[in-house]
């Protein structure tokens, strides 16, 4: 005996009633979440695309790169700056992967330096920046006053000698962003299975063999990313020169970033926009190298 099974409209409404719920209800939550996302995009806008819009703006007339390529201290930044980045940033990872290697390490000792070690660059830059200046004073700095009381004899001018003075600008910026990376680094070695060094030391593997099978292949990836960030970061850090050396002496020890607030300072707007464009060609590649090495 067949039996027909009928459904009316009436049974069928509680099936469509939920979806048509659901629809109404993931409509809402879209309109909400655009609405929250309003600030932020306004925000961008008036913080960032504007002013970089309005810079590149000003920046759009040839006659201001022919000024600026035509002064001698524009190709004494861009070398400064070359060497800024390859000298400084190097050495500061290199010591910071080095220094993640003795961080990591759980004796309460190693805990308790670890603290004072990331002070550095949790206190403000303006006052540990200034107070290296001060030390560094010919007159009546800490350090040609020490020289003075064990020798007898007047220290050197640090900071009027240009290839010192940037040295030392390299030495702040060293010191001063070093706990930052190292704690990256620190990071990156934690997430290292324990496992594969207990199986390393069972077959006899030494330290630099550990390191060289185990920790690098690991953290390839993250020190080659944190190299080229550091890298597009310090091409606009300016505290390190202009708040040791202010670019001095002669104008001789400045980077892109205070080359463009030498030429606020003499109200030239334009030279001081087209200072910040130029170093475009630096920056684009290596943010583009960054983000392939994170795609992958």
């Amino acid at each position: 005996m067949n039996t027909t099974i009928v459904t009316t409209d009436a049974e069928a409404l509680p099936a469509r009633v939920p979806a048509a719920a659901s629809r109404r209800q993931g409509s809402t939550w879209d309109f909400w979440g655009r609405v929250l996302v309003l600030p932020y995009l306004a925000v961008f806008v008036v913080f960032v695309v504007y002013p970089v819009g309005y810079g590149l703006w000003l920046a759009r007339h040839p006659s201001s790169y022919e000024h600026l390529f035509a002064d001698p201290i524009f190709f004494r930044t861009a070398l400064n700056t070359v060497v800024f980045l390859v000298v400084a940033i190097n050495i500061k990872m290199a010591i910071a992967l080095l220094l993640s290697g003795f961080f990591v390490q759980g004796r309460w000792w190693i805990k308790a330096l670890s603290v004072l070690f990331i002070l550095p660059w949790a206190v403000p830059s303006i006052p540990t920046i200034l107070s290296v200046r001060f030390m560094l004073n010919p007159e009546w700095g800490v350090i040609n006053s020490l020289i003075f009381r064990l020798t007898g004899l007047d220290g050197p001018n640090w900071l009027n000698e240009p290839s010192l003075a940037l040295s030392f600008s390299m030495v702040m910026h060293v010191w001063k962003s070093l706990p930052f990376w190292t704690l990256i680094l620190v990071a990156g070695r934690m997430a290292i299975p324990a496992e594969q060094y207990e199986a390393a030391a069972v077959d006899g593997a030494s330290g630099w063999q550990k390191f060289r099978f185990i920790t690098w292949p690991s953290m390839r990836t993250l020190y080659l990313t944190s190299l080229i960030l550091s890298m597009i970061w310090t091409l606009g850090d300016f505290n390190s020169v202009y708040l040791l050396t202010g670019g001095g002496p002669a104008d001789l020890t400045h980077v892109l970033a205070t080359l463009g607030i030498r030429y606020l300072r003499l109200d030239q707007v334009d030279l001081a926009m087209a200072a910040i464009v130029v170093a475009l060609p630096l920056v684009l590649p290596l943010v583009y190298f960054m983000m392939k090495r994170l795609s992958k």
